[in-house]
């Protein structure tokens, strides 16, 4: 028998606890590390071109992230992610303000900045969106965590929705459709904000993609300004680039996270489910051998498939 949630009122959840000042100060370190790192490579790399740069940056990335992790572990401190990502965010949306906006068009401009503040608010809308929370006073609530299967589809489509609740140790609650629980954003993503997490990284891809996009006419422009040598421009230029790299390599990997979800959705399986599906009877399939005898054995199955289409409704309409 499942170990019952633990009940915690909205406001008392531990993703809703605040960071402590000094998660989000060593939160505020790592992105200022991070970014002077990528500055520093169109500076020590100055004739390098940028497909030359990107490989190097992806490396770089890991090893600040990795050699970051084990200063906080030594120092004992952590950093809050979901401070790490907004702080990106907004050091970002500073050096556009600061840097590159004066080389761009009004129009671009306005639809730039209209982007960030719709990514700041989604940011701040999935930390704080119900995913899916199961309480116990949840309709078939005590079915679904001592039932199996069979018996929870007997009693209709509601209850075998609500066996697809999984435990998520970090919010310490059962969450509906659970998928995996985002560090980045300080909570799960389960059935009531999955859609949202889907549109809110294609916000981050536009967004990502439309800076690449403006700091590029912002580099070709320095780069003829920079002819009579200016010192100013150059370093400009090179924090530019380095900003330029970093959301680059985040369109790169967040595309094919999307991607990742939409098949997912497509497929009516969860993040969770597939990694960990040999914990999930309902996924197991016994293997037959041609003489028709039971093999001690188990494949995959994904007994929620119902269709592209029915499976992207269900999705869409989940609440």
């Amino acid at each position: 028998m499942v170990e019952p949630a633990e009940e915690f009122p909205l406001h008392q959840n531990p993703k809703w606890k605040k960071h402590s000042i000094a998660s989000c100060f060593v939160s505020l370190i790592s992105v200022f590390v991070t970014q002077f790192t990528f500055t520093l490579l169109p500076l020590f790399l100055p004739g390098s071109s940028f497909l030359t740069l990107l490989p190097l940056s992806a490396v770089l990335l890991l090893i600040v992230v990795g050699f970051g992790r084990i200063c906080k572990k030594v120092a004992g401190v952590r950093a809050s992610a979901p401070a790490f990502v907004f702080l990106t965010v907004f050091f970002i949306w500073v050096v556009y303000l600061t840097v590159i906006r004066r080389a761009i068009s009004s129009f671009v401009d306005v639809v730039f900045n209209i982007e960030i503040i719709v990514v700041i608010v989604g940011l701040y809308r999935i930390m704080s969106l119900d995913p899916g929370f199961v309480t116990h006073n949840s309709s078939g609530h005590d079915l679904f965590v001592q039932s199996p299967l069979s018996e929870v589809e007997s009693q209709g489509e509601v209850f075998a929705a609500h066996r697809r609740a999984k435990y998520c140790k970090y919010c310490k609650k059962y969450v509906l459709g659970f998928d995996h629980h985002c560090p980045a954003f300080g909570n799960c993503i389960g059935q009531r904000n999955h859609v949202f997490f889907i549109v809110l990284l294609v916000g981050f891809v536009l967004s990502e993609a439309s800076y690449v996009g403006c700091a590029s006419q912002f580099t070709a422009k320095s780069q003829t300004l920079n002819e009579d040598g200016r010192e100013e421009i150059t370093t400009s230029r090179n924090l530019v680039l380095g900003t330029m790299l970093f959301c680059l390599i985040q369109v790169l990997w967040q595309v094919v996270f999307i991607l990742w979800h939409v098949y997912c959705a497509c497929s009516n399986i969860k993040t969770d489910e597939w990694i960990n599906w040999e914990k999930y009877p309902e996924f197991k399939d016994k293997v037959i051998s041609h003489a028709g005898q039971e093999h001690s054995g188990t494949q995959f199955t994904n007994p929620y498939d119902k269709g592209i289409v029915t499976n992207l409704k269900e999705f869409l309409t989940a609440k």
